[in-house]
């Protein structure tokens, strides 16, 4: 696309084909908007801004006599320089125009908490990592903080790193230019990162997936060794798991004060030690994983987190340090006791002295084939680590700094070492073995499988049982429209409240009933208006008390409770407070008056009267079960199962499994626990007995029965099972729809062969 020019454009605006005008990361970031990944909504300055920028304050001349002369591998002259040219630009005014422009796109993504990154026009390249070098600004509010937030990352073009990394690959300082996504900021419960093929071994037919609780920067630092799953890529199996210890989370400081946007707090002691993230959540986000790999023909680098229910991908780049041979270490050298062991992040065997930095003023100390150990390494450590045979760290994940920068440089690198820095002394010889995660004392030196075909799914596929989606984000309802999928199974209205970010009451409290419906309003109905004359099922509010204290006043008007799962939530809030649910509804006839695919399903139903008295509250208040308007109930509750007959008689129209909460209720079984993992599966014999029971009465009494989650797509003979018993349809997330719908089709033919 030709961008010339334009100082700003949206993800959807821009593609892989733009690195020139909005960076690697700005470019990978668009292409994932536009093959419907679940990427957060946002805008970018480009690289023109910039370079307009430089022209009109004339500055480029002050700093090229700053580089003139520079020696990079001089630590002190390099950061002197460094720091007077970031002082140049922050000191420099942007253009009027631009500044209003800024203003103006962040307005209309509608404000609120923001993440500045920076998009270097040479970064994410196949033969080149820019990774980490430029700042990212997180939890920017505020349009005139987002415009000193560009030109802080304009300013971090020119950090000592960044120049040193130029110098170093023979980039020209003027001819990289620097873009600036601003988006949505994901307030992460845990966040993380992906590897589309196994980084230390460059294993093709294996995914690994790093988990922490918070914001994921403390990955990136190395300042927390996070959880690690590798999973079979064929199959979607989860092979092996590391659960590691987290005692403190990066969290948005709700204060700002200081300058500090982004604090560390502790984790409750019980949550130390438990998975940051469910086995669904994994086989998830794997899932996605493929489709990116699969989208870009490349294995990927790929950024990710969850907030609420939801998962996000915030970055994807191509991994540019495939590993292509075996490093096996030989039977001699496996005979030999390791000192101690830490995760395996760059292969290759590797001896030398020991040197221990313990401040990054030491990095000096350094020299060619030392093998360097610290707590934890960051981009300043770069110019140390490239004089180093060998990394260990104390702290860190495969994807912490050391490891990234270890692989990119090629050499052997083991993190999470958790003892190194006090174990070992400096000047002891020790071996390196990043393949294996060994150290030994001493030195004691003495063929890739073919990757698996990839399929090819069919994307015009019809089938008799219906493939609907999982949706939540209105911003993302026209691309996953375009798509072969039949409606939406299930919309999820926690996202837009989210997104309005105050309690409803507290906004009734203020008289503002009003203006709660019309944000409300404007996000079905994008979602309704996308999929028309398709039809569109929204799940009412099941917001449990918690997650409705976090929005604002939510406080004054929720109790803790002790289990919030079981808590008061769905349809009996709705009793509780009509109230409340009446402004749902009257958003709902809203969007209805001009699209009448918009119907109406009740969560966590208790009780036969609690249906019935739902259902008499949405028809007092005008919303009539006919041949357009359809009143579905969630399946979630082992009552619901008992009692499937009598629920069905109440009058309604369709049901929908939530696989999750009655597998849970079920087995007793809290799926995000690691110690009862093992347990939690929809293929359990009581769980199948439950489904089949749903799905076989409804089919029985004439309304239809569909199933919301991941289970039908993880699982491809469950999902036989319910296209046996007579499933009407089934709602996944949009990463799934392809992959669910091939599933289908071909049970049905199988099933049509069979007769």
């Amino acid at each position: 696309m030709d961008h010339c020019g334009k100082a700003i454009v949206w993800f959807n605006e821009v593609n892989k084909n733009d690195i020139a005008s909005v960076g690697g990361k700005g470019a990978n970031l668009g292409e994932l908007t536009n093959a419907q990944i679940p990427v957060p909504t946002g805008f970018i300055i480009t690289a023109d801004a910039y370079y307009e920028f430089l022209k009109t304050t004339n500055i480029v001349e002050q700093v090229r006599q700053q580089l003139n002369n520079l020696d990079p591998h001089d630590s002190k002259q390099l950061q002197q320089v460094a720091e007077e040219i970031q002082k140049i630009i922050l000191d420099s005014t942007l253009p009027p125009d631009l500044i209003s422009n800024i203003k103006e796109a962040y307005n209309k993504m509608g404000g609120g908490y923001v993440a500045v990154r920076s998009s270097a026009t040479a970064e994410d390249l196949p033969d080149a990592s820019f990774a980490g070098q430029q700042s990212t600004f997180l939890n920017i509010q505020g349009d005139s903080q987002v415009v000193e937030a560009v030109k802080g990352c304009w300013a971090s073009l020119f950090n000592a790193r960044a120049i040193f990394y130029r110098a170093e690959q023979k980039f020209d300082h003027f001819q990289v230019g620097i873009a600036v996504p601003v988006q949505r900021m994901v307030q992460s419960q845990a966040s993380g990162v992906m590897f589309t093929v196994e980084p230390v071994t460059s294993d093709k037919h294996k995914i690994a997936i790093e988990a922490v609780y918070g914001l994921g920067e403390a990955i990136v630092s190395g300042e927390v060794t996070p959880d690690l799953f590798i999973i079979d890529k064929s199959d979607l199996r989860i092979i092996s798991k590391v659960i590691n210890k987290q005692e403190w989370q990066l969290v948005k400081n709700p204060d700002g004060r200081d300058g500090n946007l982004n604090i560390k707090v502790p984790i409750p002691v019980e949550l130390q030690n438990t998975q940051k993230i469910s086995d669904e959540d994994v086989l998830k986000l794997a899932s996605i994983g493929k489709s990116i790999e699969w989208h870009y023909k490349f294995p990927q680098d790929i950024e990710w987190a969850k907030e609420g229910g939801d998962l996000f991908i915030t970055q994807a780049r191509p991994v540019t340090t495939l590993n292509n041979t075996n490093r096996e270490m030989n039977q001699e050298i496996s005979e030999v006791p390791a000192l101690f062991s830490g995760s395996p992040a760059s292969p290759g065997m590797a001896s030398g002295p020991v040197k221990i930095l313990r401040a990054i003023n030491q990095i000096d100390r350094i020299l060619v084939g030392d093998i360097m150990v610290s707590e934890m390494t960051t981009p300043d450590f770069v110019p140390a680590m490239k004089r180093a045979a060998a990394i260990i760290t104390d702290q860190g994940g495969r994807t912490s700094h050391a490891a990234i920068v270890s692989r990119e440089l090629g050499i052997p690198c083991i993190v999470g070492a958790s003892k190194a820095t006090t174990t070992l002394t400096d000047g002891q010889i020790v071996t390196v073995d990043g393949s294996s995660g060994n150290i030994y004392a001493g030195n004691v030196i003495p063929n890739k499988p073919q990757a698996a075909p990839k399929s090819v799914i069919n994307k015009n596929l019809k089938t008799r049982t219906k493939v609907y989606v999982n949706l939540a984000q209105p911003d993302l309802a026209e691309m996953i429209a375009s798509r072969n999928v039949d409606g939406v199974g299930l919309l999820r209205a926690e996202f837009i409240m989210s997104q309005i970010g105050e309690h409803p009451r507290y906004m009734l409290s203020q008289k503002r009933g009003e203006e709660y419906v019309d944000k409300l309003y404007a996000g079905v109905n994008a979602i309704a208006k996308a999929f028309y004359p398709r039809p569109v099922v929204y799940r009412t509010s099941d917001f449990k008390t918690n997650e409705y204290r976090n929005l604002k006043g939510g406080q004054t008007y929720e109790s803790v409770e002790e289990n919030p799962m079981l808590g008061y939530r769905g349809c009996s809030r709705y009793l509780k407070e009509p109230d409340v649910f009446q402004l749902e509804i009257e958003a709902i006839k809203r969007v209805r008056e001009k699209y009448k695919n918009l119907n109406v399903m009740i969560p966590f139903v208790r009780t036969v009267s609690g249906m019935a008295e739902c259902r008499a509250m949405i028809e007092a208040n005008g919303l009539i079960r006919s041949d357009d308007f359809k009143l579905w109930m969630m399946v979630e509750v082992p009552s619901n199962i008992f009692l499937i007959e009598k629920f069905i008689s109440v009058g309604i129209d369709g049901i929908s499994i939530g696989s999750n909460d009655l597998t849970q209720l079920i087995l007793g079984t809290d799926r995000d626990s690691q110690k009862l993992s093992h347990i939690f599966d929809e293929r359990n014999e009581a769980v199948l007995m439950a489904l089949e029971k749903a799905v076989t009465t409804t089919k029985k009494m004439g309304v239809t029965c569909s199933i919301c989650g991941q289970a039908p797509s993880v699982y491809p003979e469950l999902t036989e099972k319910l296209v046996q018993w007579g499933i009407t349809s089934v709602s996944v997330s949009p990463d799934m729809i392809d992959v669910t719908r091939e599933i289908i089709a071909k049970i049905e033919a199988k099933r049509q062969f069979d007769g």
